[in-house]
């Protein structure tokens, strides 16, 4: 199994690289949201990485923390979830929303940030809740989770895309409060990229 790989970019494509590693270039799958957190063609990185193996062929999924490996694997292991499924999911939302979702068995605010059915994401909340341990920064706020969630689909119908709103929302300091406040943050940071 290979389970990093460190190497350079050499060629960046709308949902893979090719990282080259000791004179082999390797075809890696990326989340989008990973891709874009990713440096640029000819610069190094180092990929925790998921070797997935079919008949027609074998896959490898690059992740940059063994955080999003973890989830990525939990999800899989979910029948009816393949490889590129999860890393759908994990580019839609960060691996703290997922968990906070499944903990709060609220497969509406599941299927909301990540884009899947309502069949699934109650499978999700199902088989991964007992595995699942809550991040101790988690609040277990139902509403905050829900307001988030609106933020984020207010920018996305604006343009954006919902790793880019989720990541403007969580550099908006606590202390700013309701939602228009919140999304007009959001924005701020959004046009400043």
């Amino acid at each position: 199994m290979i389970s990093s790989l460190e190497g350079k970019i050499t060629l960046r494509a709308e949902k893979h690289i090719i990282l080259e590693a000791n004179g082999i270039g390797y075809k890696v799958w990326c989340a989008e949201k990973t891709l874009s957190k990713l440096p640029q063609t000819g610069e190094s990185v180092k990929l925790f990485t998921f070797l997935a193996v079919k008949e027609t062929g074998w896959d490898l999924f690059g992740f940059l923390t063994h955080e999003e490996l973890e989830m990525f694997e939990l999800l899989i292991s979910i029948s009816g979830i393949g490889p590129k499924t999860a890393a759908g999911i994990l580019s839609a939302a960060s691996v703290e929303d997922l968990q906070e979702a499944i903990v709060l068995g609220d497969e509406t605010i599941l299927s909301r940030v990540s884009g899947i059915g309502k069949k699934v994401a109650q499978k999700i909340v199902i088989e991964l809740k007992s595995k699942v341990k809550k991040l101790s920064k988690g609040s277990g706020d139902k509403f905050r989770v829900a307001d988030d969630i609106e933020i984020i689909d207010a920018l996305v119908v604006l343009g954006y895309k919902v790793y880019e709103a989720r990541e403007a929302l969580k550099q908006v300091p606590e202390s700013v409060k309701g939602m228009e406040n919140r999304v007009r943050d959001a924005l701020k940071r959004l046009g400043k990229k």
